[in-house]
């Protein structure tokens, strides 16, 4: 019986279920297969709803933006009015307090992140100066956030994720203490990699802040505020800039966002919006940068989704796609881990990623075991900073660019490792010896 817990069974059995799993393993393992499910990258069929884009601007084309910059030309730090007002509109802000980049938000965190190490935030300490600095960060998260700050010579803390939102006891416990505490990553709506939808309590937290640092950061990276695979019943988020704005603290945050995972990943507009004090100062530092991002992909962007319906349509095209992906893989998790007391996971209402947990000490064997039979998932760790998760049990899941026939073997195929890594942690931790679960043990 698939529901017996696996912690209850005796030696017997153990060996008997380890025996079974190890038979389904073998069959997948002579299947040959090569899949990945370890990046969240749109599949081929997403990146296809927005191919009309390329057709936008051609030869004949009128190349001047709504307020008669010549796009084809120089100038324009800021962006041009429409594309800021389509970056506006997708975080719900107004246009005058967003700047609109190049094709990446992460090159804009990075940015801001350089001019805060070597100038100082509106005049403050440049943070190389501070010592002990650190950077917080909710866990599991982003990888390529920790590591930004990991490089600029941060001590990453830590800040356990709730249902809600970050623990945010602890977050105003330590920025109230530390003045060497410069910021903290967060991604507020479908978090990576575990979905979860900031609460509005928890916004109004973060706008409450009363950091010791004069200078500390909210770095908000909104990634996928329009990323619903629940069109009809989307999650809201306030808005932090006015929160902070009302809250007394209007320079605390900076909010990012692209249209990466809307068009093309490689060729998507980003935004950064935040107070005029923080603009006015991004702009000093910027103007030696660079004389402005790419205008015609602005105006090209900004032709072909026109205004935030028009981005809501496309994301709807794009749930419908996602959707039964995600749907798959989850009920996979139930059907073959319901009630086996081994697992968790998360079931998000959109973005791209599930957070999977295996019980302490399984993840890595999860995943390697997935490996040699020929199916890649993100490594185990990568979700914590210094890629060191302390429990060894968090995966990242992204469905998105496997095929929908892809995602049966490989959820499958990934429960079944799950189900013998469990057994081997608790042979080894119960009978204190590697061959408890006979001979045949995978290597």
């Amino acid at each position: 019986d698939d529901t017996m817990q696996y912690q209850d069974m005796t030696k017997k059995e153990m060996q008997r279920e380890y025996h079974r799993l190890c038979q389904r393993y073998n069959e997948y393992e002579q299947q040959g297969l090569q899949l990945d499910l370890s990046r969240g990258k749109p599949a081929p069929e997403q990146l296809a709803l927005s191919q009309r884009m390329l057709g936008e601007l051609n030869s004949r084309s009128v190349l001047d933006s709504e307020d008669g910059t010549d796009c084809r030309n120089y100038g324009g730090l800021d962006g041009i009015p429409e594309a800021k007002a389509l970056l506006a509109g997708m975080i719900g802000v107004r246009p005058e307090q967003v700047m609109v980049g190049g094709n990446s938000s992460l090159t804009m965190m990075f940015d801001i992140l350089s001019h805060a190490m070597l100038d100082g935030l509106l005049g403050a300490e440049p943070w190389v100066q501070v010592k002990d600095r650190k950077f917080l960060c909710p866990v599991p998260g982003y990888d390529r956030h920790f590591a930004m700050t990991e490089h600029f010579g941060f001590q990453l803390i830590p800040i356990p994720m709730h249902n809600d939102g970050p623990d945010m006891d602890m977050i105003e416990d330590l920025v109230q203490r530390d003045a060497s505490i410069k910021g903290i990553w967060c991604v507020p709506k479908y978090q990576n990699p575990t979905g979860i939808v900031f609460s509005p309590m928890v916004v109004e937290r973060f706008a409450h802040l009363q950091p010791a640092a004069p200078d500390f950061r909210i770095f908000w990276d909104n990634a996928y505020c329009v990323h619903d695979l629940y069109p009809n019943a989307p999650a809201v988020l306030p808005d932090i800039l006015s929160a902070c704005a009302n809250a007394g603290h209007p320079d605390m945050v900076y909010e990012f966002c692209s249209t990466s995972k809307v068009s093309f990943p490689g060729a998507g507009i980003s935004g950064v919006a935040a107070s005029s004090a923080n603009l006015i100062d991004l702009r000093k530092v910027w103007k030696f940068a660079t004389i402005g991002p790419d205008k015609l992909n602005q105006l090209r962007q900004a032709r072909f989704f026109r205004n935030e319906s028009g981005i809501e349509a496309h994301m709807a095209r794009h749930a419908r796609l996602l959707r039964p992906k995600f749907e798959q893989v989850i009920s996979i998790f139930r059907e073959e881990l319901d009630g086996s007391g081994i697992a968790s996971w998360t079931e998000p209402r959109g973005g791209y990623f599930l957070s999977f947990d295996t019980m302490p000490g399984c993840a890595a064997r999860t995943v390697e075991l997935c490996r040699r039979a020929g199916v890649k998932f993100t490594p185990a760790g990568s979700t914590w900073p210094y890629g060191r998760d302390p429990q060894d049990s968090n995966i990242r899941i992204a469905p998105s660019f496997a095929s929908a026939e892809e995602i049966e073997p490989a959820a499958r195929l990934f429960t079944i490792c799950v189900r013998l890594a469990t057994l081997e942690k608790l042979a080894a931790t119960r009978f204190a010896s590697e061959t408890a679960l006979g001979a045949e043990r995978i290597a």
